[in-house]
């Protein structure tokens, strides 16, 4: 698995609106401050907005505020906002795509990378916007 560009910013977008004193902060604000293109910064928060962890308010006075504390806020929930559900292998999602035709649970490639997988899935659990 490889965190992409997006995902990064995504990060950084969450860590500003967690440690800002502001209740509402611009998309301009953030593509300023963070060195984000304005319309990629647009584009990942309405993934994040999708996702139920932020929310836009409309208007002049608009912006972004975030819907959770930042301490309920994971990294593993992000990536799954920006990149969908996480799979560090295709027989992890779709077992019909492998090419081996082995027995349901047969394959210890599938069975070592299903636990790497329950791993990186605990370690990005355990971060959080909060500390």
């Amino acid at each position: 698995m490889r965190i992409t560009q997006e995902t990064d910013y995504a990060l950084r977008i969450l860590d500003y609106l967690s440690a800002t004193d502001k209740e509402i902060v611009g998309a301009s604000v953030l593509s300023e401050d963070l060195n984000i293109p304005v319309r990629f910064a647009l584009k990942i928060l309405r993934k994040l907005n999708l996702y139920g962890i932020t929310k836009a308010n409309r208007g002049v006075s608009g912006g972004y505020f975030l819907l959770m504390k930042p301490e309920d806020i994971n990294y593993k929930m992000v990536v799954e906002a920006i990149e969908g559900e996480i799979y560090i292998n295709k027989c992890l999602q779709d077992r019909s795509c492998c090419n081996r035709r082995m027995k349901k649970d047969t394959c210890i490639i599938n069975k070592n990378l299903r636990s790497i997988q329950e791993v990186l899935n605990k370690e990005l659990e355990k971060y959080n916007f909060g500390n």
